[in-house]
């Protein structure tokens, strides 16, 4: 037996709109888009998209970037909410926000603190 993919899976109940969101507001790639599931890449790491199911919640789900404020000013054009303006954590050396897409999945945006 071999492990031949592994992926982040987020549920949503809107396919397009969650698609739109991810490659419009972190500019993933797209393996490839259906009704019922989707793939998201980012270099090597796959995210899927699974419909019907959606509820929103946390995911678990991060994203490191270079620039959390234009990061978190495109969730918001993208139609996502920013839950969490960013903050400096205490004893580690990123920033922090808590955002939402639009389908109400909760995940994080970091940057390493200068």
């Amino acid at each position: 037996m071999e492990v031949t993919k592994a992926y982040f899976m987020i549920d949503v109940n809107d396919m397009k709109r969650a698609v739109a969101f991810y490659t419009e507001a972190l500019g993933l790639g797209l393996r490839f888009s259906s009704p019922d599931w989707s793939e998201l890449t980012w270099r090597d790491a796959t995210i899927a998209l699974h419909s019907g199911r959606g509820n929103g919640g946390a995911t678990g789900l991060g994203f490191e970037v270079d620039d959390l404020a234009a990061a978190c000013a495109a969730v918001k054009k993208a139609g996502g909410r920013v839950l969490t303006e960013p903050r400096a954590r205490r004893g580690e050396f990123i920033r922090l926000a808590e955002v939402a897409d639009t389908e109400g999945n909760r995940f994080s945006l970091a940057e390493p603190a200068a």
